[in-house]
């Protein structure tokens, strides 16, 4: 048993199955097995009976196969089967296997011949099987029967496809003796996946029903439409058997006993039949493994390194221990900690690449939305100019006021200023959601603890909200130093006044505008003042744009005929742009000094002299005055406002709560309650834990079975191509030939005398057996039938004599032939034999 070390890799590799598959993984390390394809009725459920030794699968007409069959075969002193889906519950009787099976096939599919890739997981232990794992897949159909989709054979070729694209998954290309073995479906998906033939065998069907005088001796001996694999014939009940309840004992030794007395097939039918085909699948399975071994150790590897980390602080779990508990304590707030800062402050690990959040949604909040908030403020104008009216009038009392008064310009500011309030307070509350929202995102590493998520999340909720009210107060702080300021400027820039040359000509000077008046400078630094202009009862017109002049300009008059500069009636101020021009004049507008057409600019929110009682002039010169300061300031208060908002936000609001966090969470925490209390892990925790271990121990107890199966076994070489180009010829040559036209000069029917007989190219034993030397009769199952009584044995394949005779005895063995090659057999025999 030179291959002993092999047949533990067979159910190791089915523990790796149920290992994945409970803990609801899918299992990426493609786990060698053998899955059977073929047309419908092409005997492949026949063929897994005959193994199994019992009825136990789906039968009917059309597809009965309708999902995946992962079906495990274990040796064993006992005999009974068991589903992963139904775990821990024994079948010993087979019938109820078989509607098991049908009932979880409708409980996914339904009862319409739908078809479903989830699989079954069956695993059957008896005396009478070896190792062996085989998926059974849907036959292959193109008809659409009752309710199933017209699609339905697209949805079973992909399904196959699934399979048998996967280079570790051995084909077992199922097809039936009496069709055309050139057009069979499961011999040209294989060709598709498997063009090399590496992975491909051959099982010829329903010998038996061949037609009279034909054969299939040429297929299984490989010779015509050969694979590099080659074939293994078995002859399975017929419908009549199964309706008869003919027992697989019985079939199986009337399949052995049609191989012997068939003259096509009796010289090789050691190799033919039920028996040979499980144990040459798990002789080929065993060998595929070890050929997959250093591929599926670097895939367990990786899978181990992966868990390794995650495991780690699992390996000496102990729940109860309080040291743990108080060392997880502190990583997880020390983490939660570090969490929540990243999320403000923006990190690179795990971005966020859908939705903005944390730090970059409070960043949008501080510099998108509450600017917006802030313009969106609008001021009735009309509204504004009744209550500075009655604000001066009320000011100025039974007296008439000379000059604009202070105090209706403070009392509008600050009614202004108070509507301010309510962006601010907006903003604040938008910033504290998103904080929330953080440390709620922060909390979902602590998912294993739910009561300390729960109380980590109070907590911190808690102290942002009360920072929320110290937060508002400072608002109103701030907002209430802003007032008025005497001598604002409206406006100050570079000007050009147009004189004539014989009174000096043009000259640059740096002008001020404000509320009251116009002044010009030497300079920008404003030390040396040329001129100051009052704006009572001053008009602006367009002047024509000189011949020699690139500039445009504009004019300032005297409506009471004065000089307004010198002895100038009028004087031209120019700008190098039109733009600039329509500039200073919607300046000049704000501070009171209208065009000479219209007294008022054209606005629909402005005041007529009816909206106000007694508007006299002076008056309203006034209420312009102070709605154009009224306009400036809260301009300078929502600047600074906006300035300001942010910064308050974050020293009161955002690291305040960082601080918190980091310094007094702790503390909080250690005072909420019971320490055991807040570490109690929940249920899902405690399940993925276990599950997670427990596929740690099942990597490692792989690898180190890996191991030593890697060092201390052989395995049989894959056998040398053939020539399979017949696989893409249509037409192709029959599958059977008349059994009587055998005899030709060209095809020798057996060997000559005196030569050898041709060496039988089917590679089922791994190395091509010498047909002249023929193994003893493979072991038969327990249930082997012994009462056929030996058969004669064929004159050119004489039996093999015992290594030991005794003295003068002739052997029976004949005289090698010329050229045979010289076979050296182990000292030990092998699975094979």
């Amino acid at each position: 048993m030179g291959n002993r070390g092999m047949e533990d890799l067979i159910p190791l590799i089915n523990k790796l199955q149920d290992a994945f598959s409970s803990i609801g993984q899918s299992c990426n390390l493609d786990l060698p097995q053998i899955a059977v394809v073929g047309g419908q009725s092409a005997g492949k459920s026949s063929v897994l009976e005959n193994f199994v030794g019992r009825d136990f699968l789906p039968r009917g007409s059309g597809i009965v196969t309708r999902r995946p069959l992962i079906l495990q075969l274990v040796n064993s002193n006992v005999e009974y089967a068991e589903f992963l889906h139904c775990k821990g519950r024994k079948f010993v009787d087979f019938d109820e296997v078989r509607l098991e099976i049908e009932a979880e096939t409708d409980r996914i599919t339904g009862s319409n011949k739908g078809i479903s890739p989830v699989p079954i997981n069956l695993r059957v232990y008896s005396p009478h099987v070896l190792n062996l794992t085989l998926i059974d897949l849907p036959g292959m159909t193109k008809v659409a029967v009752g309710d199933q989709p017209q699609d339905i054979e697209h949805q079973i070729r992909d399904m196959l496809l699934q399979f048998i694209t996967k280079e570790s998954c051995l084909i077992l290309a199922v097809t039936p003796a009496n069709t055309d073995l050139a057009n069979s479906d499961a011999l040209k998906i294989s060709k598709e996946v498997d063009p090399q033939g590496l992975r491909t065998i051959g099982v010829i069907t329903k010998l038996d029903l061949m037609d009279e005088g034909t054969d299939a001796r040429d297929i299984l001996e490989n010779k015509l439409l050969p694979l590099r694999r080659g074939y293994i014939g078995v002859v399975n009940r017929s419908q009549k058997d199964i309706d008869g309840k003919k027992d697989i004992r019985a079939a199986l030794a009337a399949e052995r006993k049609f191989f012997l007395s068939h003259p096509g097939y009796r010289h090789i039918a050691e190799r033919m039949g039920t028996p040979h085909l499980q144990k040459s699948l798990n002789q080929q399975l065993t060998n595929h493994i070890r050929d997959t071994l250093p591929g599926l150790r670097s895939k367990l590897q990786s899978q181990l390194l992966s868990l390794e980390k995650e495991v780690e602080e699992f390996k000496n779990f102990r729940p109860d221990d309080p040291t743990r508990k108080t060392k997880a304590l502190l990583q997880m707030v020390q983490q939660f900690g570090v969490d929540f800062e990243k999320c403000i402050e923006g990190s690179g690990d795990q971005v966020d690449t859908s939705n903005l959040s944390g730090g970059a949604k409070i960043n949008r909040i501080f510099h998108e939305r509450f600017p917006f908030e802030l313009v969106k403020m609008e001021f009735d104008e009309k509204e504004l100019r009744k209550e500075i009216s009655y604000a001066i009038k009320n000011i100025h009392g039974v007296r008439t006021g000379l000059f604009t008064p202070d105090l209706a310009f403070e009392a509008i500011v600050k009614k202004q200023i108070i509507k301010l309030k309510e962006p601010c307070v907006k903003c604040i509350d938008l910033v504290i959601q998103e904080l929330i929202n953080t440390v709620r995102q922060c909390t979902n590493k602590l998912g294993s603890y739910p009561r300390l998520r729960e109380e980590t999340e109070r907590i911190v909720t808690t102290y942002i909200r009360e920072r929320d009210s110290k937060t508002k107060d400072q608002v109103g702080a701030i907002l209430q130093p802003h007032i008025y300021s005497a001598g604002f400027v409206i406006r100050r820039g570079w000007l050009t006044i147009n004189i004539s040359i014989m009174k000096g000509g043009s000259k640059d000077y740096w002008f001020v505008l404000t509320a009251e008046s116009l002044s010009w400078y030497k300079d920008e630094e404003e030390k040396e003042k040329k001129y100051m202009l009052p704006l009572d009862n001053l008009k602006l017109r367009d002047v024509e744009k000189g011949f020699m002049s690139s500039k445009h300009g504009f004019g300032i008059f005297n409506t009471e005929q004065r000089n307004v500069y010198k002895d100038l009636r009028q004087i031209e101020l120019a700008c190098d742009t039109q733009d600039d021009v329509d500039s200073w004049k919607a300046s000049f507008l704000r501070a009171g000094v209208y065009p000479e057409k219209d007294q008022v600019p054209d606005n629909e929110d402005t005041i007529t002299p009816g909206d106000t009682v007694s508007m006299d002039p002076q008056l309203e010169r006034q209420v312009e005055t102070i709605r154009n300061l009224v306009d400036s300031y809260i301009g300078i208060v929502n600047k600074s406002i906006r300035d300001l908002m942010p910064k308050t936000i974050m020293h009161l609001m955002i690291n305040s709560a960082k601080d918190f966090i980091h310094s007094e969470l702790l503390a909080y925490l250690y005072s909420a309650g019971d320490q055991g209390s807040l570490m109690e892990e929940s249920a899902e925790q405690a399940q993925r834990r276990d599950e997670m271990l427990r596929m740690y121990h099942a990597l490692k107890e792989a690898l180190v079975i890996i191991g030593d199966i890697s060092a201390t076994t052989v395995s049989t070489p894959v056998p040398p191509p053939v020539d399979d180009a017949w696989l893409a010829k249509e037409p192709s040559p029959p599958a059977s030939r008349p059994a009587v036209a055998a005899t030709g000069p060209n095809r020798p029917r057996g060997p000559a005398p005196g030569t050898q007989a041709p060496l039988n190219p089917s590679p089922a034993f791994g190395a091509p057996p010498v047909p002249s030397r023929p193994g003893p009769p493979p072991a038969q199952p327990a249930y082997a039938d012994s009462s056929s009584g030996q058969v004669p044995l064929i004159p050119s394949r004489p039996a093999r004599v015992p290594p030991a005779l005794p003295p003068g005895i002739p052997s029976r063995r004949p005289p090698a032939a010329p050229n045979r090659p010289t076979v050296i057999r182990p000292s030990e025999p092998s699975l094979l034999d």
